[in-house]
């Protein structure tokens, strides 16, 4: 249990460097075609044809590999806030790279994602031991789940149709909530595949059971 937590420690930690970077180097790709066209923000679709952009999505599809490998590996309230590393290696990296300036209120929500995650990471609780995909569905179909799963896409269903069209292109808080409430019930589906493609490549097939498909649809959709 404790090198399957180091190894998803590695993984996660690895994760955030790519994201973190990736960011940077689609920002690059940005700038370059809006200094000569029209920007992505105002509908223009030239980034498609940027390396630089596509360096970018390459990087960050790497990172989200080892995020989902990270998962396989260790508990879901290790790796999560691990991801906050990524903001603090993309705002070191923009001060350097893009030269954007990072004032104190910058430093400091850097600060408190250190103080959080350091925080939560050291406080983990003990994850259970899981031995099928069974297990993880039968938590997921508990009822206080249930009815938080159904709440949260009420609620982002609201988000969308009623906040997006007037406030999307002012407010940015309106994709992080619907970003942020969507990947916790996403977490759960990534948790349980990554489980099962560890279990099965281990010689325990997981993907004879239904519930493990359902998992799959969740992660793709």
């Amino acid at each position: 249990m404790l090198m399957d937590n180091f190894r998803g420690l590695i993984l996660a930690v690895s994760s955030s460097v790519f994201i973190g970077s990736s960011f940077i180097i689609k920002k690059q790709g940005l700038k370059k075609v809006g200094a000569s066209g029209p920007r992505a923000g105002q509908g223009g679709h030239s980034y498609l044809y940027e390396p630089w952009w596509w360096a970018g999505m390459i990087t960050m599809i790497i990172g989200e590999i080892a995020n989902f490998a990270a998962y396989a590996y260790a508990p879901a309230i290790l790796v999560t806030p691990l991801g906050a590393l990524s903001i603090i290696f993309s705002a070191v990296l923009a001060h350097f790279i893009l030269k954007e300036r990072l004032h104190i209120f910058g430093m400091l929500g850097c600060a408190l994602c250190v103080v959080g995650s350091t925080t939560i990471v050291l406080h983990a609780p003990k994850e259970r031991h899981i031995e099928s995909v069974k297990q993880v569905w039968h938590l997921a179909t508990e009822p206080g789940f249930l009815v938080y799963f159904w709440v949260v896409l009420a609620v982002v269903a609201v988000i969308i149709f009623q906040y997006v069209p007037r406030y999307g292109e002012t407010h940015l808080v309106v994709y992080i909530g619907i970003c942020s409430l969507m990947g916790s019930l996403t977490v759960m589906g990534v948790k349980a595949v990554g489980i099962a493609l560890k279990l099965s490549f281990g010689g325990v097939n997981q993907f004879k059971y239904f519930e493990t498909w359902i998992f799959t649809i969740i992660v793709i959709f």
